[in-house]
């Protein structure tokens, strides 16, 4: 049943909706009730006849729609031209906290609307100077000659520490409380393997969403602050919340899925982001903003169908990609969601369905970024590697190199770390292919050692089920089915992880484990169309149970 209705969904979110032309030129933000948003009180001193239109420009922040935000924000401004908050707003809205780091141009935009904020706050309320202090702490402060990264991590550390006197000073205001979390988020610190800001975000909004289930941002922080592995669980009731607090809201039907992917509960990941990419075309065809954001929810939606036996699903996502049309970058200059799924998905599909000869042959798609290019090298590298032809298999990871080289002479130390790491895979199953599994084993546990402290979000095969699949090649049985289990803990329910568990334990003798593995593999996958063999292999024991 759940899969028929998803299949009705798909077909709908392929094709598209048709909307009149006039609703493009009509600003539908100005029809989303608390209903639909969910509900926010932010009283400010600007005129009444904006107080609640400010009120939904928050709303629409707390839920990322910050193109709808900043239209609000923008409206507010021309409706009451004395109206501070009006223009931290817009400052807010321009900002993208968890997404991307504002460049050159957004960074002056966001200067200049802080300042003409503070310019106007002379009648402002000392809670209200206090917002707009902490977001000319962001925009103001600059660090020259730090890298990309460095300078942004100072200015959201300054707008933190800015929004915790806020907070500080305002005990009772449940929005200073939201954005001061959100904050602790935003400048967490790279690498951080003890989760300090999460935590002590999570113990301001925990409070919050006791006595304000129905706030959009406070369930919607929750599953930001709890979308790694050892934290998962706990995101659980606020997952479930969030899509009835605002289901007018793109990204809030899309967040909850962050929390089912960690715990692997594909039917709902998939059921979420349907809904999410439907609501993202319908909403963008009324000329609302936000078409970009969908290529996330699709790339949550291709993982769980590939995790779950519903290749045939996910291939149509891929085949649909090739009709859209080309939208604008909305995450910065340096990352096109669309080209980056075009990119991306293919990959992650010839990957996790062990197609080695067809990973090995993709090709970059046009007006391909440099991360783009990085994603379909490493994968081409794997590919070309377990297929046998190391002469390929050498020529891509040269190209790998490369683009390492570029992020680090560019000074993006987060593309230069992600390529390095996808360097070192694509280099171990070289070397696990020329024999030298030692090295090969030793680089992958390294790297699996790393990410699963750090609790990192996989793009595709986790690192520890590549290192299980590895010495499960090198017929180490038990060593695998060790590796396999310590993974399974960190990424369930993942295709992959039970089948090669299974495998590990059937040739480690254990026999009865084994059949465990595939009864789970049977369950995550029921209703799906899957021929994958070992799929096949595990109904035929289950059957004969």
């Amino acid at each position: 049943m759940i899969r028929g209705a998803c299949l009705l969904l798909l077909v709908s979110i392929l094709s598209g909706g048709a909307f009149a032309e006039d609703d493009k030129d009509h600003n539908h933000h100005e029809e989303l009730t608390e209903n639909q948003l969910g509900t926010v009180h932010f009283p400010v001193s600007c005129a009444a006849t904006v107080q609640q239109p400010f009120t939904r420009g928050v709303a629409l922040l707390h839920s990322f729609w910050y193109e709808e935000a900043e239209k609000e924000f923008l409206d507010i401004a021309k409706t009451d031209p004395h109206c501070a908050m009006a223009h931290w707003g817009v400052a807010m809205s321009i900002w993208h906290q968890l997404w991307n780091h504002p460049d050159e141009k957004v960074i002056a935009r966001g200067l200049s609307e802080s300042r003409q904020a503070e310019k106007l706050a002379a009648t402002a309320t000392p809670r209200e100077k206090g917002f707009i202090a902490a977001i000319v702490a962001f925009y103001g402060n600059s660090r020259q000659g730090d890298s990309n990264d460095s300078d942004y991590e100072h200015r959201a550390t300054a707008y933190s520490d800015a929004m915790k006197k806020v907070y500080e000073a305002n005990p009772d205001d449940h929005e200073a409380a939201a954005f001061y979390a959100l904050s602790l988020l935003a400048s967490e610190r790279d690498n951080d393997e003890t989760f300090a800001a999460r935590k002590q975000a999570a113990s301001v909004l925990e409070k919050l969403f006791a006595i304000e289930p129905d706030h959009p941002g406070v369930a919607h922080y929750l599953i930001h602050t709890y979308d790694k592995p050892q934290l998962a669980e706990l995101g659980i009731p606020a997952a479930r919340r969030y899509a009835m607090i605002a289901p007018a809201a793109p990204h809030a039907l899309h967040m909850p899925s962050h929390i089912f992917a960690r715990v692997g509960l594909w039917q709902d990941d998939i059921k979420s982001n349907l809904a999410s990419v439907e609501a993202t075309r319908k909403t963008a065809a009324m000329g609302m903003g936000g078409e970009g954001h969908q290529f996330h929810a699709m790339s949550f939606l291709v993982y769980a169908y590939l995790q779950s036996g519903r290749e045939d699903e996910a291939a149509k996502i891929i085949a649909g990609l090739k009709t859209m049309p080309k939208m604008e970058s909305m995450y910065g200059p340096d990352y096109n969601a669309q080209s980056r799924a075009e990119a991306e998905f293919p990959a992650l599909y010839d990957l996790e369905l062990r197609r080695w000869s067809d990973a090995a042959a993709l090709t970059p798609p046009k007006d391909a970024m440099p991360g783009d290019l990085e994603v379909i090298y490493w994968a081409r590298t794997i590919g070309a590697a377990r297929a046998g032809d190391l002469t390929q298999a050498h020529k891509d990871l040269r190209q790998l190199s490369d683009l390492r080289q570029k992020f680090r002479d560019e000074k993006k130390t987060g593309y230069a770390e992600g390529a390095d790491q996808d360097y070192r895979e694509a280099e171990a199953w070289i070397l696990h292919a020329e024999g030298e599994d030692d090295k090969a084993t030793g680089i992958l546990r390294a790297l699996a050692d790393k990410n699963d402290k750090l609790g990192n979000e996989p793009q595709s095969v986790p690192e520890r089920e590549m290192l299980a699949d590895m010495l499960l090649e090198a017929k180490r049985p038990q060593e695998s089915l060790i590796e396999y289990q310590t993974d399974l803990k960190v990424n369930p329910n993942r295709f992959n992880g039970l089948a090669g568990a299974a495998r590990a334990a059937e040739a480690a003798g254990k026999q009865k484990e084994a059949n465990e593995y595939y009864a789970q593999l049977v369950k995550i996958c029921e209703g799906g169309d899957s021929t994958r063999p070992e799929l096949s292999r595990a109904k035929e024991l289950v059957a004969k149970k």
